[in-house]
Parts: structure tokens; C-alpha cells; sequence
């Protein structure tokens, strides 16, 4: 028998190289978990724990033992998250850190695809579809399926997209997604399922994927292709998970599947920040993960750094009425400050007038408007705020909106770059012929049909037979795209081409507002400076959606950072000085339609506990005590039943009553035993008493 000689491996080493001083830097469950050795472990990191943090010397640790960091996954929900991450560890430790393989759930399985597509049969270039192209894709299978003569309503093609998204990513079979969300169209299941088969054969056949797609194909590939699994899997010697509560039940299955061969995996979450319920998140992922994997270990990062203990306590209290919840509190080591308070307002315009008075005071006590918040749970509830700031000359920004990548005339660019690079792509075709006059959707169709044909020479128009009335946009349409794809220009300078030609077609077709989307135009040239692929940039456009449309957010010239208005849901992950939560009405959150299901009620309530741990110094909840409702009239509103029972020594009960002088400064009546935010010149006023509309006070 041949002697064996046994090397030690070297991504085990015994001991740091003690280049980066963890347990100086970390408290001791930051440190445990940083420092973990093999095996699963759930990482519970409650909200201002140092989650991010502690995951950034996750990753210099590993390194600093001798894992190679090709062999670490770091697994995020935004490209940006994880750049940020792996460029703080860089800068604890060295540049190996940026060789990790990080990103999003849909980027890495993006790259996997790209390499074995073919196995699971597509082609290598093919296209990822946004949200808005898929639905158009099922509104055009969508047509063959309705028949004017049932006379019954059948879903539209958001509805229908969100069906299939949803079976795919929980993993449910059609009949249970109908019942549990669309039982109105239980009758159409046969007629559903076969659309749906024919929506994914039409994709495969024109080598489209969409968003879906990324994560289910992939899985397919495993399942089907073992050998490509062991073979992606050995290569993930550990692998990290950051977010772990927003994952679906696709996204959790390829955790196990990454995690196969060795058996490393580390979830970062906050079972209590699950709110993206909407979008598929499944909150039995995390509070399941002990199960799922055997012999999981769990760390809890309880230790705040944010907020003061006055906050905690309410987060705490509110954390009490889940019926499903990992158990954690929040402490910190800050003073206790300001209790939170409650702040009734006789209606809506009073509460706008109070929220800003109060902002203004904040600033002239040094806190600068963008330290500031102003949260709500849906987008229509600030809209009263926003006319008061407005009118007080206030600067803010709002949470939300389109994308630039989901802007028209962007879209119209985008199109023409994925019929270059992937000249099957039926979507992206009718888009670009539409845009030409005298082609309609009939039209598109033939001359897609006809492009179909043409193999290796799509735009060519030499042998076809066309309509005079749009044969010459369609020559000039074909010698722009040769002039393109015959060349080697790059993505900055192909968009600059396409923009030339596309000029007077945008000055034609958003005619009324076009001077204000040519902006738009030179920021996507911009953005395509940064590639030097122009696939790579339409899979990073079709994966991370870039924000900020000229046409949707006018830029504050000579002016201060504004204040921020948010739906919750986009201020997760944010902080701020001050926080005001308003609009707190049950109804509104939590959401009337969440009242008769005990999983949507406790999403509801970790909702409020999101936008309660956003604020870091103090924090205001108002709601109008009176509503208007149409055909109805006013009506008496009721507070959020989330706080009605919040003892008073955790939340500060406060009344808004009318004055008959200036208001003093709130802030310091903050500080004073009253319970009154503003105090009222006359004795007679009574706690809680339901006020007209104030015309003329100073709010």
C-alpha cells in the first residue's frame, strides 16, 4: 500500500493571524458569532444590533483563517448591501475580501445559469424580463384564454403575474394559491394552469427568463442535474445568508442546495422585521431554520445601538402581542430619554400642522432636516403633510415611485439593446416596432414572425415585403441596429447611438412632457459607462432597478438635505434622529384587510415595530381623531388597537389643545410634568377633548 502524506488544508487555520482585533471591536455575541466554526448556526440579530457589522467580520474572519474567499457565498437582497459589506472588510483586513462571491439571490443564480442554461434547454444569451415586460408577455397569452362570451370577470395580467410568481416562490400548487388569495377565480383553475404552462413553454422558446425564473430554474437545474450541483456546491465552502426573514420558500430551498456538500450556513435575520409578506417572504423560514437544519445552533444579538431604552421598551411591548416570534429583548446602553408619545389631533390638518411645527423646532435645535422622518403605511396617508410642508416651504423627499429602469422612454432604450443582444426576444421586438408609425400590434407581430425566420441575419430587410407607409423608419430602424452590432462599441457609446436615432421618436411619442426625460437619457449613458459588457448591464438593470427618474424627483438646487417621508416599508434599514409615525389609525395599521387572519395582523405588528425602531433619539405616533369618508361624512376614527393598551409609562399619552398666545417651544414643555404638547392659555380646556380645525394657530 502507497504511503500517504497528509497536508494540513489551509482554510482551517488554528487561530487568526490576529491582523484585526475581533474581540476588541465586537461585544461577546457579535464576537460568538463572527467567530463561528462549522456547522449551521441562526444568527437572531434584533433591530440596531450591529447585524451588518458582525456579518463584515464574519467574512474577515473566515478570510483571516485561511478559507479562500472564492469559497464564501454572502447572500443579500440588494448588489448594494453586499458591495457595502464586502468593502468594509476590505478595510479591516485586504483586498482578498472583495473576491467573495457576493450579491443578490437572483445575481448569483444569474451567473450559475449563464454557464449551464443549456442543460435545462436555453440558450446561453438569453434575456431576463422586468416585472413590466413578463405581464406583457401573459396579456398577450392572456387574449387566447378570455372569452367575451362567459360573461364573467377574469383576472388581469398584474393579477395573473403575481399568481404565478407566487406559486413559484412558496412553492404551492395553483388550486391552494387560489383559494388562499384569489377564491373568486377558483372556477378558472384548469383554464389558469394552462396558461401558465404555455407562458413558461413561450418563454423558453424565445429564450426569456424572467425575475421568477432566476430562482426556479436554478433549483430545476439541481434537481435534475446532480453532478452540476455538487459542483456548485463543493465550491461554497460557507455560506452566509444576510435578511434571512425576507426569504421565500424558493430562496430557502437554495440555501439548503449551496449549503449540500458542506454543510456551513449562517442566517442573519429578524424574524420581527418580516414584512414583505406581499412579496412572497415566508416568516417560517427563519422561525423554522433549528428544524430545518439538524443540530442548528442559535446566537441572539439583543444589545441595541441605536435607539435610547425608551424606545426599546415600546418595540418590546409590541413585540409581546405576536402570536408567532422568536424570544429576544432589546436593551442598550444609551439613557433613557424621552418617553415615546401618543399624539391624538382633532383631524388630519391639525396633525399635518403639529408634525411640522414640530420638525422646524427640531432643526432650530441643530437637527438637520434629513435626521428627521415622517413614516406611514401607505403612500396616500401623507398627502395632506406634504401640502402643509409645501405651503411652510419645507423640503422633503418621498420614498417610492418608479424606477428609472421602469421609466418609458428608458424601457424604449433598453428594448433596443435586447433585440441586439438577443434578437429572439418577441417582447423586446414589439416594443421597438411600436414605436415606429404605422406599425401596430398586428403589424409587429408579422414582422417579428418574419425577423424569426431570419437566423443570423435579423436586421436585414433586404428580402421582405413591407407597407410603404413604415418601410422607411424600419430600414432606418435595421441600419442603426447593423451599425451597432457589428461593431465594438461600448454599452456607454451603443446608448449614445440609440439615442440619436430615438431622439425625435421620444420628441413624437411623449410629446408633452419629452424635455423633461432627456435628462434621463445621459444618466443611463452614465450608468453604461460602468460596463464594459452589454449583457452584463442589462442582467444588472433587470436585477437591481436603478432609482431616481428625472421626471419623478426634481433636484433641490442650493438647498438643504431634505426631510424624509416613507412608507415603512421603505425606511427598513434606515435610522433617524427623530421619527414621527403618523396616520395611526386601525384601519390603516393595522391594514382592514388583515382584521380576520392572525398572519397578516402579526405582519401588521411588525410593522409598527419596524417603524418604531427606526428612531434613535425620539419619536412621535399621531393619528386624527375625526375622519371623512365620501357619502358618509365625518366620523369619530379609532387609534391604532396596537397601542390602546401600551401601559402610559411606555407610552406618553399627549393632548393637542387650541391656544390663545403663540405656542411655546414643545420641546421644552417635553421636559416639564404636563402632559399637554401645547399648552392652552384657558384652564377650561380638557385632556383629549375633540377640537374643530384650528384656522390661524401657529401649526
Amino acid at each position: 500500500m502507497a504511503r500517504q502524506f497528509v497536508i494540513q488544508r489551509e482554510e482551517h487555520q488554528a487561530v487568526p493571524s490576529g491582523s484585526v482585533d475581533f474581540s476588541g471591536e465586537l461585544n461577546p455575541r457579535q464576537l460568538e458569532a463572527a467567530t463561528w466554526g462549522a456547522g449551521p448556526v441562526l444568527v437572531v440579530a434584533g433591530a440596531g444590533t450591529g447585524k451588518t457589522r458582525t456579518l463584515v467580520y464574519r467574512v474577515a474572519w473566515l478570510i483571516d483563517t485561511g478559507v479562500l474567499p472564492e469559497h464564501i457565498v454572502l447572500l443579500t437582497f440588494t448588489r448594494r448591501a453586499a458591495t457595502q459589506m464586502l468593502t468594509r472588510a476590505s478595510g479591516l483586513l485586504d483586498g482578498r475580501c472583495s473576491r467573495v462571491r457576493g450579491g443578490t439571490f437572483h445575481a448569483f443564480c444569474l451567473t450559475i445559469l449563464k454557464k449551464y442554461a443549456s442543460k435545462i434547454g436555453y440558450p446561453s444569451n438569453f434575456t431576463v424580463l422586468d416585472a413590466a415586460d413578463s405581464a406583457d408577455v401573459i396579456d398577450i397569452l392572456r387574449a387566447r384564454y378570455t372569452s367575451k362570451a362567459d360573461g364573467k370577470r377574469f383576472p388581469k395580467k398584474r393579477t395573473l403575474q403575481q399568481m404565478v410568481s407566487s406559486m413559484r416562490n412558496r412553492g404551492l400548487a395553483l388550486a391552494d394559491v387560489l383559494e388562499s388569495t384569489w377564491p373568486q377565480f377558483v372556477e378558472f383553475e384548469e383554464r389558469l394552469g394552462k396558461m401558465f404552462d404555455e407562458y413558461a413553454s413561450y418563454k423558453q422558446a424565445q429564450g426569456l427568463m424572467d425575475y421568477d425564473d432566476l430562482l426556479v430554474l436554478t433549483l430545476k437545474l439541481f434537481q435534475s442535474q446532480p453532478q452540476v450541483l455538487r459542483e456548485v456546491a463543493s465550491m461554497c465552502r460557507h455560506v452566509l445568508v444576510d435578511e434571512y426573514q425576507d426569504t421565500n420558500r424558493a430562496q430557502a430551498l437554495l440555501v439548503r442546495a449551496l449549503s449540500s456538500v458542506h454543510g456551513n450556513v449562517m442566517v442573519v435575520g429578524d424574524d420581527a422585521q418580516s414584512i414583505y409578506r406581499f412579496r412572497g417572504a415566508d416568516l417560517g423560514n427563519i422561525l423554522s431554520f433549528r428544524d430545518e437544519f439538524a443540530a442548528a445552533a442559535e446566537i441572539k444579538l439583543e444589545h441595541n445601538y441605536r435607539s435610547t431604552q425608551s424606545i426599546l421598551d415600546l418595540a418590546n411591548e409590541v413585540l409581546t402581542s405576536a402570536h408567532r416570534r422568536l424570544d429576544k429583548q432589546l436593551f442598550t446602553e444609551r439613557s433613557k430619554g424621552d418617553r415615546p408619545a401618543l399624539v391624538p389631533a382633532p383631524d388630519d390638518r391639525f396633525e399635518s400642522r403639529f408634525v411640522s411645527q414640530m420638525i422646524l423646532q427640531f432643526r432650530e435645535q441643530g437637527v438637520p432636516l434629513n435626521q428627521m422622518a415622517v413614516l406611514f403605511r401607505n403612500g396616500q396617508s401623507s398627502y395632506d403633510l406634504e401640502v402643509e410642508l409645501n405651503r411652510r416651504n419645507v423640503p422633503f423627499v418621498k420614498y417610492g415611485g418608479l424606477k428609472l429602469s421602469e421609466a418609458a422612454h428608458i424601457k424604449d432604450i433598453l428594448a433596443h439593446l435586447k433585440v441586439l443582444e438577443n434578437p429572439r426576444d418577441a417582447v423586446a421586438w414589439n416594443r421597438v416596432l411600436q414605436l415606429l408609425e404605422g406599425i401596430g400590434p398586428k403589424t409587429s407581430g408579422r414582422i417579428i414572425e418574419w425577423i424569426s425566420k431570419a437566423g443570423d441575419t435579423p436586421f436585414q430587410i433586404d428580402n421582405g415585403a413591407f407597407s410603404a407607409a413604415y418601410v422607411d423608419s424600419l430600414m432606418r430602424l435595421f441600419q442603426v441596429l447593423r451599425g451597432i452590432h457589428g461593431s465594438t462599441m461600448t454599452p456607454a457609446d451603443q446608448i449614445e447611438t440609440l439615442s440619436e436615432y430615438y431622439a425625435p421618436i421620444m420628441r413624437n411619442v411623449y410629446s408633452e412632457d419629452y424635455p423633461k426625460r432627456e435628462p434621463d437619457l445621459d444618466h443611463l449613458t452614465g450608468i453604461a459607462a460602468r460596463f464594459s459588457d452589454r449583457a452584463a448591464m442589462l442582467d444588472s438593470l433587470a436585477l437591481d432597478p436603478i432609482e431616481l427618474s428625472a421626471i419623478n424627483v426634481e433636484e433641490l438646487e442650493n438647498d438643504e438635505p431634505p426631510l424624509v417621508l416613507s412608507t415603512i416599508h421603505s425606511a427598513k434599514g434606515l435610522e433617524f434622529k427623530v421619527v414621527f409615525l403618523i396616520q395611526a389609525l386601525d384601519g390603516v395599521l393595522p391594514s382592514a384587510y388583515s382584521v380576520g387572519s392572525t398572519e397578516a395582523l402579526d405582519e401588521e405588528l411588525r410593522l409598527l415595530y419596524v417603524a418604531v425602531t427606526r428612531a434613535e433619539d425620539h419619536l412621535f405616533i399621531t393619528y386624527p381623531m375625526i375622519q371623512f369618508r365620501r357619502y358618509e361624512g365625518q366620523y369619530f376614527a379609532k387609534p391604532s388597537r396596537f397601542l390602546v393598551d401600551v401601559p402610559e409609562s411606555i407610552l406618553e399619552p399627549c393632548t393637542l389643545v387650541e391656544s390663545g398666545s403663540p405656542a411655546p417651544d414643545v420641546l421644552e414643555e417635553r421636559s416639564k410634568e404636563s402632559s399637554s404638547m401645547i399648552e392652552s392659555s384657558e384652564s377650561g380646556s380638557a385632556a383629549g377633548e375633540m377640537l374643530p380645525p384650528l384656522d390661524g394657530l401657529p401649526f
